[in-house]
């Protein structure tokens, strides 16, 4: 990684990551920003268009997976890696969204901090921060 130009891809793409999260109020809908920022454990669930919010939390994860899978390629240069971390972030994101939904669809007080948690991993790039040390210790084990 000592290529200027690709450490300056670098540092665009991780730019971007805090661009969607510094604009995320402007950019998707999103009435749970507000209601976890507050003392949600003691609030009603906030009223919420289920179709249009999906949508927008489908786009976030799918703007936050394709940079991410742009800072994996440029870290390891390896097409295999990144079609791995394609096929995790599809899994990953068909069993997310199902539960995200469940919540969204059956709101319970006592499934909120697990809802947060869920919903996390669907709006923010937590993958990458997973892959990376992974497929590091994988190629420094090879």
């Amino acid at each position: 990684m000592r290529n200027p130009i690709t450490f300056i891809l670098l540092l665009v793409l991780f730019g971007l990551l805090v661009l969607i999260r510094v604009f995320e109020t402007s950019l998707f809908y999103d009435p749970y920003l507000l209601f976890f920022k507050s003392d949600y454990l003691h609030m009603d669930f906030p009223k919420r268009e289920i179709l249009k919010l999906t949508l927008f939390t489908t786009l976030r994860y799918v703007l936050n997976t394709v940079i991410s899978l742009g800072i994996i390629y440029l870290f390891f240069k390896d097409r295999s890696i990144v079609k791995f971390s394609m096929l995790v972030y599809a899994i990953a994101y068909l069993i997310l969204i199902v539960f995200f939904l469940y919540f969204v669809i059956k709101p319970r007080q006592e499934d909120y901090y697990l809802f947060f948690n869920f919903r996390r991993f669907l709006i923010q790039p937590i993958f990458l921060i997973l892959l990376v040390p992974a497929f590091y210790y994988y190629k420094l084990k090879q």
